[in-house]
């Protein structure tokens, strides 16, 4: 068995399961290896009732005292159990579980395990996990992971998996030289792999998670190093002149450029006309105005006679770049022939879109991953604007640039990212940074909350919408699953349930997550920005490619769970309206490292100063609690909390290619392999 063999093969999985790991896109025994543990659990000693602290996480091991009680409101389900031992009493809370009604005997003694938190004068667990004594027993004081998991697959069935799978399955080879390993102290693959999965110590999980880390970091420097053929050096075959165009554009814009804004333009400008090609990053925080600029470079490259492109990570936000664009023409009679080009599109819209861009009829092509089909054909490429450039494999970004010879290229992102940390991520590109708002934006009033507040919190969402705003919910993950009992974390199917009993029925609430269909993803943003839905319960899909004005409330459940300048991303989709917006941060973690972390975003709205802030906060002793998916869609790495592993993986990388840049030296046989295949894995066309 090797790491290509269909997750069918293993002892167990027939089509039922086999299902339900295709929707977390798990096909394969590898991709199975790769579904790390999202975090791990600490199983503590059980404690008295009367030593409990309210606040945090526990276990006690108490008896039913009372009949369980329950009731519905609407579709909810609430249930209501009382447990006592020889020291005190308390109150557990159970949402849509009612067979635990049957299951509970009164006098039956469990352990109760969950948070604790005051809720009048009664002592309240929520949702907490039950576990037989002697069960209890066999995880106390173990690491034991937890896996993302879908309705159906237990995350006992996904250890048992696991567990199966690195019995049988035959590792390649170790592709780094012993050199290599020795200079940055890192054990072998496959010891990473099984001790990320099953942990015999905190100690060995934090070297494993080191290795995966590296490998993450190594892979995509050495692979965009390498491909960086289009450097500063190379001569400009599309020197531009300004035209009027621009000119005329900024007059008729009802606001002016910011001064940061001004100095950005500039410097593009400079670069389009002059004698080597753009090969520059733009730095904003999210409502800086990045869009007009890459727009004037478009508009200047028109007007040049060539054409442009406009690659976004989503289709729903290549659609808002279109329509935008496209009230521009309308508006201000700008010279643009624009066309949108996703993968959603029929055969039919498809092949006209070739054809306009193949004779140089559309001058502008907006879209995802499509853009690099080979089908298209551009018939004078002069400028590529990649939007949010992380999300895109490297050679997807290289493949969009080959479709021209040597066009100018423009990244943007929003991602605010430390000057130390883009100088390694982006060494190739000049780096331009608008650090200033226009002046007319309304700051964002933030608060920091725990659990105990979401009562207020609906109640202000109920105003909210009553006034006729929207509001964004965020969880951090798609469905609940059988393993919780540490803190508790909130899923967007559950949550959207709680808030329809907990909001006026005629509150419209709808949710969205990534393993909804493109299609579907669309549909339900799209109602969004039409105001169908009232309230959108979301995983953080939304961090990219929505932009509704009306959109006047972000709360984020479990915020503890997120990375700081990934919340400040959520945070930027609202505050793009007249009207004073809000964020709400509910930790389920009321620690006071935690709550500390969180105070930043209360006290500040800059991008910046914020990831700064979380880099000094941060070190490599977090593991995988804390999520930073938004940065550079690397699986394990986080740019901010690594950043000491991303400076050595770059010194690793930097003597390599010194070394042996095209790696033929009989040592790196292996790892020129290795890459070679990390190269073909970084262009996702399921997404075309």
């Amino acid at each position: 068995m090797d790491r290509d063999t269909p997750i069918m093969e293993l002892k167990g999985v027939g089509e039922k399961t086999g299902k339900l790991f295709g929707k977390l896109d798990i096909r394969t025994v590898g991709e199975l290896l790769m579904a790390y543990p999202r975090d791990y659990e600490v199983f503590g000693e059980p404690v008295k009732i009367s030593r409990a602290v309210s606040g945090e996480l526990c276990a006690v091991r108490a008896a039913v005292s009372g009949i369980p009680n329950e009731r519905r409101i609407r579709n909810l389900s609430i249930l209501n159990v009382l447990i006592a031992d020889d020291t005190g009493r308390l109150q557990l809370t159970f949402y849509n579980m009612p067979f635990l009604k049957k299951t509970l005997r009164q006098g039956g003694f469990y352990i109760f395990r969950g948070l604790l938190r005051p809720k009048g004068t009664v002592m309240t667990m929520e949702q907490p996990k039950i576990f037989a004594p002697e069960e209890y027993d066999r995880l106390t004081n173990r690491l034991v992971p937890r896996y993302a998991l879908t309705k159906g697959l237990t995350n006992q069935a996904m250890q048992k998996y696991v567990r199966q799978a690195l019995t049988f399955c035959e590792f390649e080879p170790e592709c780094y030289p012993p050199s290599l390993l020795e200079e940055n102290q890192l054990i072998s693959y496959r010891e990473a792999v099984e001790t990320v999965h099953f942990p015999q110590t905190r100690e060995a999980l934090i070297k494993a998670r080191r290795r995966l880390v590296f490998d993450e970091f190594f892979s995509f420097l050495f692979l965009m190093r390498r491909s960086q053929k289009l450097d500063r050096q190379l001569e400009n075959g599309h020197r531009m002149l300004e035209t009027a165009d621009t000119a005329r554009f900024l007059e008729q814009l009802p606001f002016p450029l910011t001064k940061a804004q001004e100095k950005v333009w500039q410097e593009i400008r400079e670069d389009l006309g002059g004698e080597n090609c753009m090969n520059r990053l733009v730095q904003g925080d999210v409502g800086s105005g990045k869009t007009i600029v890459a727009v004037l470079a478009l508009l200047m490259t028109a007007a040049n006679g060539y054409q442009g492109a406009l690659m976004a990570p989503t289709e729903v936000l290549a659609m808002q770049h279109f329509e935008t664009i496209q009230g521009y023409v309308k508006k201000y009679g700008l010279i643009f022939r624009p066309v949108l080009l996703v993968g959603s599109m029929t055969a039919r819209e498809k092949r006209e879109v070739y054809g306009a861009i193949a004779d140089g009829q559309a001058n502008l092509i907006i879209g995802t991953h499509a853009l690099i089909q080979e089908k298209v054909q551009y018939r004078s490429l002069g400028l590529v604007v990649t939007d949010e450039q992380h999300r895109f494999g490297v050679r997807q970004r290289e493949l969009l640039a080959q479709k021209g010879e040597n066009p100018h290229i423009l990244v943007m992102s929003a991602t605010p990212i430390p000057r130390t940390l883009a100088i390694i991520l982006y060494g190739d590109l000049h780096l331009s940074v608008i650090d200033e708002l226009p002046a007319d934006r309304l700051p964002i009033k933030n608060c920091v909350v725990n659990i105990s507040y979401r009562p207020t919190a609906y109640r202000f969402i109920a105003g909210q919408v009553a006034q006729g705003r929207q509001v964004y919910v965020i969880c951090p993950q798609v469905e609940g699953d059988d393993a919780e009992g540490g803190l508790p974390l909130e899923n967007v199917a559950d949550y959207a349930e709680k808030l329809r009993a907990a909001l006026p029925a005629s509150v419209q609430v709808a949710c969205l997550h990534g393993r909804m269909r493109p299609g579907d993803k669309s549909r339900v943003m799209n109602q969004f920005a039409d105001h169908s839905i009232d309230v959108l319960v979301s995983t953080t899909v939304i961090e990219v490619g929505i932009n509704v004005p009306n959109a006047t409330v972000m709360m984020v459940e479990n915020a503890e769970r997120f990375g700081l300048a990934q919340l400040h991303q959520l945070r930027g989709r609202v505050g793009r309206g007249e009207h004073q917006s809000y964020c709400i941060f509910v930790s389920a973690d009321e620690k006071p490292e935690s709550m500390e972390r969180l105070e930043i975003l209360n006290k500040s709205n800059d991008g910046f100063h914020i990831a700064s802030e979380d880099l000094k906060l941060r070190g490599p002793g977090e593991l995988f609690g804390i999520r930073q998916s938004g940065e550079f869609s690397f699986r394990v790495g986080d740019i901010y909390a690594d950043a000491g592993l991303l400076k050595q993986a770059s010194e690793a990388v930097d003597r390599l290619l010194a070394e042996d840049p095209e790696l033929q030296r009989p040592e790196h046989g292996r790892l020129r392999d290795y890459l070679e295949k990390a190269a073909q894995r970084s262009v996702d066309f399921r997404s075309i």
